[in-house]
C-alpha cells in the first residue's frame, strides 16, 4: 500500500508567534507536524535583507515613497513601516477586506508572522485581569485564572529570554528576567517622585523579549546577545530579540518532526459529519490556486486573531452552517482592542548636565492604576501608559559650502530634555464590534472577503479624557513644563492588539472555547492565539498568547497520548 503523504498528528494553522509555539510543542514530542503559512518562508539570517545596512544605504533615507503611501493608506499609517521592513508588511492592494467602519488591520504574511516586527513588550497578566469581567459585569467569565497559567508563563518566559526587574506589584505579576537595562536620569526621577507622591501608581522599566544576559539555552538556539541596535523591524541577526524564525521554527525543525508548508492559504476545516469532529484542513496553493487538502487527529488554528475568525466562518458544514463549533452564535462577535489614541509631551528643564548615549529596547511603563481594585471612575476597567524620555543634538546648518560642512560636523547644541507617554487603554468586548464574511467580494484564491466592523464607545472616550487629565496632573506635579495633550483619533487596529472572536468561556452557550482553548462543539480543534482572548486588558498581549498556546499544546497531546482526540 502506497504510504499516505497528507496525514500528520498534528496540522498547525499560521506560522506566527503562537503557531511556532504550537510547532514546537508537538514537535518536541513527538508528533509529526504540518505547520501552514499563508505567505513565503522567511528564513532567519537568509532572509533579512536589510539587517545590516547603513543609513545612507537606503535609496529614499529610510521612508517610504509617497507613491507607496498612497497606494497603501492603512499600513502606511503603522510606525513600522519604513523602506527598512515594509517587505515583511501586507500591502492594502495585494490582500483587501472590507471596513464597514474604519478599521486599519496591519498583517504580516510570512513565516514568522508579525513576530519580526513585533514591539517586542512582555507584560504578565493577573488575577485582576482575569477576573474583571466577572467583577464588572461585561463580556463572560474567564475559565482560568493567573494560576493556572503562571507556570507556562516562566516555561515561555525561560526559552524566548524576559529582561526585566523584580518589580514585586500584583498589578503586574513578576517573571523569570534577565538583568534590565537602565532607565536614564529623568525616568529615574519621574519614578522616584511617583514612589513618593502615590500609593497606587509605579515607573517600571518595561520588560521586553531581549536577550541581556547569555544563558545555555540561548547557545543552544544559536542566539547571542541584544547588541541594542533599535533596528529589531529588519530582523535580527543575533537573535537578540525573540521572534518565531529565529527561535521557535528552527527548535522545531531540527526534531525531523516539522513540515513548514508556506504560501498555503487555508481555505477552511474539515468537519466529517459522521465522526463528528474536525479531521484536516483544505489549502488553496498560493501561487497555483491547488486545491488540496491535509489530515490530522489535532488541529491548532494560530492564524491571526481576525484571520483565524475568517477560517472558522468559511468552515461551514451541515451540523455547523453558521461557523466550524459556533453552536453559541458568537463567532467573530466581542471583539477588542487596545486604545492608544491619546498622548502627553512635556519639557523637563533639569539634569542639563546629562545626555544620553547608544540606545536600548525599550523604555519605562506605567502599570494600570485605575479601577484595579474597586470601580473609581466613570468609565470601566483601566489603562497602562507607556513612558519615556530623551533629548538631542541641534545641528548648527548655518553657511553654505565648506562652512556648512564644518558646522554640521561639530557637535550641536543639546535640547532640553523631553518626556512623553501614551495610553494604552482596555476597550470592552460587545456584540456590536464583529467580524463578518462578505456575502459578495472574495479574495486571490476565492475566499470571502473579511467585513470589519468595529468601533469606540462612550466607555473608550472618557478614558482617553482621564488618562491625559492624570498624565497632566502627574507631569505637573513633577516640574515638568509645557505639557502638551493630543488625542489621535486613529482607528481601530492601528494598536495591532485585536482579539476575540472565538472567545474562551465556562458557558458554551456563550463562548467558543473551554479552559484548554478547545473548541467546545468540536474538540480536536484549538484557537490559541489572540482570537480567544474573552478580554484584553491593559497589558501587551503576546506573552499571554505564547503562555496559553504552550498550556494548551500540551493539554493536547496528553489527550492524544489517551486516544481522546483521534
Amino acid at each position: 500500500m502506497a504510504e499516505i503523504t497528507n496525514k500528520y498528528d498534528a496540522i498547525v494553522i499560521g506560522a506566527g508567534m503562537s503557531g511556532g509555539w504550537a510547532a514546537k510543542e508537538f514537535c518536541e514530542n513527538g508528533l509529526k507536524t504540518l505547520l501552514l503559512e499563508r505567505g513565503r518562508n522567511v528564513k532567519h539570517n537568509v532572509d533579512y535583507p536589510t539587517t545590516n545596512l547603513q543609513p545612507w544605504e537606503f535609496e529614499h533615507g529610510g521612508e517610504v515613497s509617497q507613491e507607496i503611501k498612497e497606494q497603501n493608506p492603512v499600513v502606511s499609517r503603522c510606525y513600522a513601516f519604513r523602506e527598512d521592513a515594509e517587505h515583511f508588511f501586507v500591502k492594502d492592494t495585494e490582500h483587501p477586506y472590507v471596513q464597514e467602519k474604519p478599521f486599519d488591520w496591519i498583517r504580516g504574511y510570512q513565516v514568522g508572522g508579525k513576530s519580526i516586527m513585533w514591539a517586542r513588550q512582555v507584560q504578565r497578566w493577573s488575577d485582576y485581569d482575569f477576573e474583571g469581567p466577572a467583577r464588572d459585569g461585561f463580556a463572560v467569565d474567564w475559565p482560568i485564572r493567573y494560576n493556572d497559567i503562571s507556570d507556562w508563563y516562566s516555561y515561555v518566559e525561560k526559552f524566548i529570554g524576559v529582561s526585566g526587574n523584580k518589580d514585586g506589584l500584583d498589578v503586574l505579576p513578576d517573571g523569570e528576567f534577565l538583568k534590565a537595562w537602565d532607565l536614564n536620569c529623568v525616568e529615574e526621577y519621574f519614578q522616584d517622585f511617583v514612589k513618593e507622591n502615590y500609593n497606587d501608581r509605579h515607573i517600571i522599566y518595561g520588560r521586553c523579549a531581549h536577550i541581556s544576559e547569555m544563558k545555555d539555552i540561548f547557545r543552544e538556539q544559536g542566539r547571542t546577545l541584544c547588541q541594542s541596535r533599535n533596528i529589531c523591524q529588519r530582523g535580527c541577526p543575533y537573535g537578540g530579540y525573540f521572534n518565531a524564525n529565529s527561535v521557535l521554527i528552527p527548535w522545531a525543525e531540527k526534531t525531523g518532526n516539522l513540515t513548514l508548508r508556506p504560501h498555503s492559504v487555508v481555505h477552511s476545516i474539515i468537519f466529517d459529519e459522521k465522526l463528528n469532529k474536525a479531521t484536516g484542513v483544505r489549502v488553496i496553493d498560493a501561487n497555483t490556486k491547488e486545491i488540496l487538502e491535509y489530515y490530522a487527529d489535532i488541529i491548532f488554528l494560530n492564524a491571526g486573531t481576525l484571520n483565524s475568525n475568517l477560517v472558522l466562518l468559511n468552515s461551514t458544514s451541515e451540523k455547523f452552517p453558521n461557523g466550524l463549533g459556533n453552536e453559541s452564535g458568537t463567532l467573530g462577535k466581542y471583539v477588542a482592542f487596545h486604545n492608544y489614541r491619546a498622548r502627553v509631551s512635556a519639557t523637563h528643564n533639569g539634569h542639563k548636565e546629562f545626555a544620553t548615549e547608544g540606545k536600548r529596547p525599550t523604555s519605562a511603563y506605567i502599570p494600570r492604576f485605575r479601577n484595579v481594585k474597586k470601580q473609581e471612575t466613570a468609565f470601566l476597567r483601566g489603562y497602562a501608559a507607556g513612558f519615556g524620555s530623551y533629548r538631542f543634538q541641534r545641528p548648527n546648518s548655518e553657511g553654505i559650502g565648506e562652512e556648512l560642512m564644518t558646522n554640521l560636523n561639530k557637535k550641536g547644541e543639546w535640547s532640553d530634555w523631553r518626556v512623553s507617554s501614551h495610553i494604552m487603554g482596555e476597550t470592552i468586548p460587545k456584540e456590536s464590534n464583529y467580524v463578518s464574511l462578505h456575502p459578495e467580494l472574495k479574495d486571490e484564491w476565492g475566499i470571502p472577503q473579511l467585513n470589519i466592523s468595529i468601533d469606540y464607545d462612550e466607555n473608550d472616550e472618557k478614558m482617553v479624557i482621564d488618562y491625559i487629565e492624570q498624565i497632566t496632573e502627574m507631569f505637573e506635579k513633577a516640574g515638568f513644563t509645557n505639557i502638551q495633550s493630543s488625542d489621535s483619533k486613529q482607528a481601530p487596529g492601528l494598536d495591532i492588539h485585536e482579539m476575540g472572536g472565538v472567545r474562551m468561556g465556562n458557558d458554551p452557550s456563550t463562548s467558543m472555547l473551554n479552559k484548554w482553548n478547545q473548541m467546545h462543539a468540536c474538540k480536536n480543534v484549538f484557537v490559541t492565539d489572540g482570537a480567544c482572548m474573552t478580554s484584553v486588558s491593559t497589558q501587551n498581549p503576546s506573552l499571554t498568547f505564547m503562555a496559553l498556546t504552550a498550556r494548551a499544546a500540551n493539554y493536547a497531546i496528553e489527550q492524544h497520548k489517551k486516544g481522546e482526540l483521534i
